[in-house]
Parts: C-alpha cells; structure tokens; sequence
C-alpha cells in the first residue's frame, strides 16, 4: 500500500492538461482553411477575368470613314457638305469635301451609321453602312447629279378677267332664248364690275335687238291708247313715243346701270337668292330696287337705282310734248313708274325666270344676300 500515494500525484497533471491541448488542437483546424484563402496566388495562376476586359475593349476600337464626291461628269466636287449621323444620335459630325472631293471621319465608334450629302444645286446622296471596330471603311464613289426642278405653274383669272367671263356668261342669258336678261347674276361668287364693264352691260341691253321690239310694242300702246297726245297721230306721232319710250329706256340703263354704279361704286346687277322662304324670298326682291351691293361687297342703299330713275323723269322733260305735264310732276311720276317697273321684274327674277332661262352658268344662290 504504500505505493497508491506517489500514483495519484503522478496522473492528476496530465488530466489537468488535456482539455487545453484538445482545444489548441481545435483552433488550428478552423484556422487553418481561413489562411489558405487569404494567401496570395503565385504569380504563375492564370486570371479568367482578363480575356473578357480584352475583348471588350477591342469591340470599342473606333475606325474611319473616307470616300469621294463627284458630279455626274466625275468632276471632284469641292466643299460639299457630309455628315454622319450614328443610330440612336440625333445630331452628328459634318465636314466638307476639299478640292479633290475627299472627306473624312476619324476615330468613330463601331456600329451603323449613315451619311448624307449636299451641294448647292445638286440632289442630296445618302449612304448607309456599319463600321467594325477598328475598320477603315471607304465608302463608294458618290455621285450626286443635278436636281430636278419642279416648276408649278398656276394660271389663275385677275379679278378682271373673271368679271368678264362672268359676263359673257351673263350675255348668254335670254328667258324664253330670245328676252335678255343681263343684269341678272346667279353666281355665288360674282366678281365685282369695274367701270368699262358696267358701261359694256348696259350698251348690250340697250342695243339688244328685243329692246327695240319691246320699246316698239310699248310706243304702239301709247299710241293706240293716246298717251302724248302732243306728238300727234299716225306714223309721225308713233316714231315720236317710239323715241321717247327708247329715251326713257337708255337713259334709266345708262344712267341707272353704268353711270352712277361707277360713281358710287355700286354693282346694278340684281343677286338671285334662291334660297330661304318664299316670303324671304319676296321681301328680298322688293327691296331690290332700294337695297344694292357695293363692289366692296356689303349691302347699302341703292342710290344708283333711284337717282337712276330721278334722272331719267328729268331728262323726259326735254323730249316730252309740252301739253303733256312737265316739271317735278313728270320727274316723280316716272321714277315712280321705273321703281315700281324694278320691282315686279324683281319679283319675275326671283321666282319665275330661272325656270325659263336656259343658259345660266350656274343656279347656286348668290352670297350673303341682306336678312329678312
């Protein structure tokens, strides 16, 4: 027994010291995969990452762009305008031509591009490619030739001129083919007369062979009913109401249709409506012979109609017989007699004369005739 001693002593130190070698034993093997990743590669390991960064740069290696310019007789053409434009760029480069129709772009980035050229009096060229990277592309020869031109050349009527077709249309105007009927329009748009124009109308209707057949039959019934008793009877006293009735007719369309139309600037035309009721339509031509359209196109008073047929009663004063009644009598009498003679021919316009007429140039009705 007394060997227990000693042993017990011996063995307790080692127990004591193995928690701790096991555990230093533990740190190294988690330590040990850490140091491995921190440790620097050798020089001689290959990086996977350089390839790719060295292909992709050489995909961005910019090239250039020449060419020539020459006309359609291989004449250079210097100073014409070229520019590129890139996909995706609204604005590019642009450079001229020198004196042997060289031009040139550097350092441009590879991809489509598209050039475009210009000089004066030539038709512009275009060009379209793609650039490789690192490419010097010349393009083929371009030519540009010389630029169609398109001459447009429109005839157009002057105001004038169109007033007179107007009127050899409104000449063409007879109810039954053989009444005329010139001082009547149909156009929508007629054009306003000038003065010779004016003076033209009213020659036409006073020397229109049915005027004098009408003046003829209305001299007959003066006659026959013994108006003017101051000219006498038979063939004498006819050809003087015959003279008198003509008078009366040239000078109301002288001077009512051409004199005073020029002076106050008005038109003598009567403007068919032909549209709206009939009692619109009714009202429309009885103020016809007091409402007239000035050649600046709006309506005003018709001054021209009225002193017309004032001038007319005035000059009657001078042919009519002397036992007949002279003065202010004779001068309101017949204006009135030529008004109320406007008027009901007014009414025959409107209503019934277009249906008779068969050479109107048109049947719209004419512009903004007056409200009623």
């Amino acid at each position: 027994m007394p060997n227990i001693g000693p042993m017990k002593e011996l063995s307790t130190p080692r127990r004591r010291n193995l928690p701790w070698l096991t555990l230093a034993a533990v740190l190294c093997a988690i330590s040990s995969p850490a140091w491995s990743q921190q440790a620097p590669s050798s020089p001689d390991t290959p990086n996977p990452a350089a390839p790719v960064i060295t292909q992709q740069a050489a995909q961005q290696t910019p090239g250039s762009i020449t060419g020539k310019v020459v006309d359609q007789t291989g004449v250079f053409i210097a100073g014409a305008r070229v520019t590129l434009t890139r996909e995706g760029q609204a604005a590019g480069q642009e450079t001229l031509s020198d004196d042997k129709g060289t031009f040139s772009f550097t350092n441009i980035p590879p991809g489509p591009f598209q050039l475009n050229f210009f000089s004066e009096g030539l038709a512009s060229q275009e060009f379209s490619a793609t650039l490789h990277p690192g490419e010097t592309l010349g393009t083929p020869l371009v030519m540009m030739v010389v630029a169609t031109q398109v001459t447009q050349v429109r005839v157009e009527l002057t105001p004038v001129e169109l007033a007179q077709e107007q009127i050899r249309d409104q000449e063409k105007q007879r109810v039954f083919g053989i009444i005329p009927n010139f001082f009547v329009t149909y156009d929508r748009k007629a054009v306003p007369l000038n003065a010779r124009q004016k003076f033209e109308l009213a020659w036409k209707s006073s020397k229109d062979p049915f005027t004098f057949v009408a003046v003829g039959l209305v001299a007959g019934a003066n006659d026959a009913g013994g108006r003017w008793r101051g000219y006498g009877p038979g063939v004498q006293g006819y050809a003087k109401r015959y003279g008198a009735s003509y008078a009366d007719v040239f000078t109301g369309t002288y001077i009512g249709g051409a004199v005073l139309p020029t002076l106050l600037k008005q038109d003598p035309r009567y403007f068919y409506k032909g549209t709206g009721s009939k009692r619109s339509r009714l009202l429309y031509a009885l103020s016809s012979g007091f409402i007239a359209k000035g050649d600046n196109g709006h309506w005003q008073p018709n001054y021209s109609n009225i002193g017309g047929d004032l001038s007319a009663g005035a000059l009657a004063n001078l042919y009519y017989p002397s036992t007949s009644h002279h003065g202010a009598s004779l001068v309101f009498s017949t204006a009135l007699v030529r008004l109320g003679e406007t008027t009901i021919a007014a009414i025959f316009q409107e209503f019934f004369v277009p249906r008779f007429t068969p050479n109107l140039p048109t049947r719209a009705p004419s512009a903004d005739p007056p409200q009623f």
